[in-house]
């Protein structure tokens, strides 16, 4: 289970929800790749993989990378355009500095440009990219309707929006044996390797009142994005989420 952006629901003590899931992001942000690794069995790469291959990015495409964390999508969104300009965004300085060093390591500061800055209210003109990609982070925001309108808005007429996101596996026994780990196994191994306990603790809640994979296809409907598709992966543990932005010239 890939712990990208997981959300709190509610409040955790007196923080309210951004506040509590910015000091986790920034207190596990030099662990971050690393747990997600030992807790997706290194399936978060695989499914990574999958939706690049379901995008069909060409060369100079653009795109803005939404939560972008340590950057490996806004890397592979580079990789695929070939000559296209990335945008990575996201909320926490401790994660895109990490994700700094490894577009600079490749060679890409170029052509990817890292901000920090709000999902809820992009700072980009409308119209303005090929793609827009969310990885694991619309569990994240307070407000995922908001976010897609915002995805919506920043990308071209016949641009595409993309979501991969952890999903509910519906079918037993593989449904109780992944809350099992999800809920008891994962926050012991975040203490194990990240010395953070409470902050894996609290991702099955993040899960609890997130939609399931047909809802969040209706979500995508209701903003207005057509042609939806929506791929469980592995059981279900996660889900790619894909919708266009209606292109009125055709």
């Amino acid at each position: 289970m890939t712990v990208d952006k997981a959300t709190v629901i509610g409040e955790q003590g007196d923080k309210p929800k951004e506040q509590f899931v910015h000091s986790v992001f920034e207190s596990i942000a030099g662990k971050y790749d690393l747990m997600n690794d030992i807790l997706s069995f290194r399936r978060h790469k695989a499914w990574r993989k999958f939706t690049m291959r379901k995008m069909g990015m060409k060369r100079g495409d653009s795109a803005v990378d939404l939560c972008c964390g340590t950057c490996d999508w806004s890397i592979a969104l580079a990789d695929a355009s070939e000559s296209g300009n990335v945008m990575g965004l996201d909320f926490s300085a401790g994660m895109l500095e990490v994700g700094r060093r490894k577009v600079e390591a490749r060679g890409l500061q170029d052509r990817i440009s890292l901000i920090q800055g709000n999902a809820m209210e992009l700072p980009f003109g409308d119209n303005s990219f090929d793609y827009a990609t969310i990885g694991f982070g619309l569990r994240n925001v307070p407000d995922p309707v908001q976010v897609l309108n915002e995805m919506k808005r920043v990308v071209k007429p016949g641009g595409m929006v993309v979501c991969l996101e952890l999903s509910k596996p519906m079918k037993q026994p593989f449904k109780g044996i992944y809350y099992f780990y999800f809920q008891r196994v994962l926050p012991l191994l975040g203490r194990l390797f990240a010395k953070r306990y409470e902050q894996y603790k609290w991702l099955p809640e993040s899960l609890a009142l997130f939609p399931d994979r047909m809802q969040l296809e209706e979500i995508f409907r209701d903003t207005g994005l057509t042609k939806v598709e929506s791929f469980p992966l592995n059981g279900g543990i996660a889900a790619l989420h894909l919708g266009l932005k209606e292109n009125c010239n055709v």
